[in-house]
């Protein structure tokens, strides 16, 4: 099972901030075209990626047992 943690306007998008999924070791770019196919996600970009707490790029694989955080920019003043 891989946790998926979603703040923001992915939150937002998705109508989740937290998504489990029993899928294969998968890369993170595969993992974000699953998310927007099936949950409402627009788009990843500039959006930073954490796995078990340690910032991940596109090639990483998460695997069973791993939480994927995805974090927006965050604009405001």
């Amino acid at each position: 099972m891989i946790k998926v943690l979603l703040f923001a306007q992915l939150q937002e998008e998705s109508g989740q901030d937290e998504i489990s999924l029993e899928l294969a070791p998968v890369t993170i770019k595969e993992l974000k075209e699953l998310l927007i196919r099936d949950y409402s996600i627009r788009t990843f970009d500039n959006v930073m990626v954490a796995v078990n707490e340690e910032f991940a790029n596109e090639e990483d694989v998460v695997k069973s047992g791993d939480t994927v955080a995805f974090i927006p920019p965050v604009s405001g003043g």
